[in-house]
């Protein structure tokens, strides 16, 4: 019998990671799905779960292939087989798209005054299409219908987010259609949108700007933020990028422990969009393997500014950058997760952060 939604994020140990379309390439010798599963929370492309609508033109589909569905039920069953906590969401497609979405004259692309095509995603070459259009809108909302009635995922994405009268319009018929115990997650990068608030259940945070201390307390505020005002179950999504390579281990901390403090969600920490790659890979670190159990506390801001978290075989940690190294002692020795330490004396860097394990877990 299939968990419900709000059972499998309830029952997920700590830290949870989740995939944004793009895998975790460093484990070459493991199979495809078992590094998905690792994953307590994966977004793909439709195509990508197997699923295919029936038209030439994937932007007028009316109905999924029969066929795919069976194959997408298949991919769905073998990832809850290796993560029965899994949450499998699909990317619906509503501001852009590659040219042969649509046909080329489709009054559903979107047009300038002079009644040129406008360019949307510049680096996949994508066309925007008017979600402006009520018609259009209603299409996309069937298109998120029919992918969560397929039972194959357990809600949809929609990208490119803002708080404006169009995607409000938008979400509330998607909402309509999907009911109410689907997943809807948009991708607000680090903004708050008040107006689309009630009808999403968490966001992607994909957190182009990462640098400075004011950066990253802008994103903290945003994710306390939708852990309050976003419709429950949250499943709300933390990624920052690396600066300078994949080894900015200091970051990947900071990004995980500030998702562990401040909110019940999911992290990740990847490549650049920038890069000529495939947007979203990463490296699957040996510091996201889940050691902490379930929380039993909520965060708490220290005096020095830094925010722990307690949980049942440990607590995290969360030094914000831009505050001095802070220090935490402890009655006995635990393990420092980033160095393997065993001490009862641990320093944590400005802009770092670190998981420690009680005795004997």
């Amino acid at each position: 019998m299939k968990k419900p939604i709000h059972e499998r994020i309830a029952r997920r140990t700590f830290p949870s990671v989740f995939q944004a379309w793009s895998p975790a390439d460093n484990l070459p010798g493991e199979d495809r799905l078992t590094t998905m599963a690792r994953h307590d929370l994966v977004f793909l492309g439709v195509n990508s779960f197997g699923l295919r609508w029936d038209s030439e033109y994937i932007g007028l589909g009316d109905q999924l292939v029969p066929e795919s569905i069976d194959k997408g039920i298949a991919f769905r069953e073998e990832l809850l087989e290796r993560n029965p906590n899994i949450i499998l969401i699909a990317e619906i497609r509503y501001r852009d798209a590659y040219p042969k979405y649509l046909p080329e004259n489709h009054k559903w692309w979107k047009r300038d005054k002079n009644g040129q095509l406008e360019k949307g995603w510049e680096e996949g070459g994508y066309i925007k299409l008017d979600f402006g259009n009520p018609e259009y809108r209603q299409h996309v909302a069937q298109s998120c219908q029919g992918v969560v009635n397929s039972g194959v995922v357990d809600g949809v994405m929609l990208d490119w987010w803002q708080d404006d009268d169009d995607r409000l319009e938008l979400v509330q018929v998607v909402r309509d259609k999907v009911g109410r115990d689907a997943m809807i997650m948009a991708n607000a990068n680090d903004r708050i949108t008040p107006r689309t608030a009630p009808y999403l259940n968490g966001y992607f945070m994909e957190c182009t700007q990462s640098k400075t201390s004011q950066e990253w307390t802008r994103i903290e505020e945003t994710l306390r933020w939708a852990e309050k005002n976003l419709k429950e179950p949250h499943i709300n999504c933390l990624e920052t990028w690396y600066l300078n390579s994949r080894n900015d281990l200091h970051l990947m901390r900071a990004t995980t422990t500030l998702s562990l403090t401040v909110s019940d969600g999911y992290c990740l920490f990847s490549d650049p969009n920038p890069l000529p790659t495939p947007d979203h890979l990463h490296n699957w670190y040996d510091f996201w393997n889940k050691r902490l159990g379930k929380s039993i506390s909520i965060g708490t801001v220290r005096s020095d500014g830094s925010i722990t978290r307690e949980f049942e075989k440990g607590m995290a940690i969360y030094n914000r950058m831009g505050n001095p190294e802070t220090t935490i002692n402890f009655d006995k020795p635990w393990t420092s997760v980033a160095s393997g330490e065993v001490s009862r004396f641990f320093i944590i860097p400005s802009g770092d952060g670190d998981i420690f394990l009680k005795p004997g877990s």
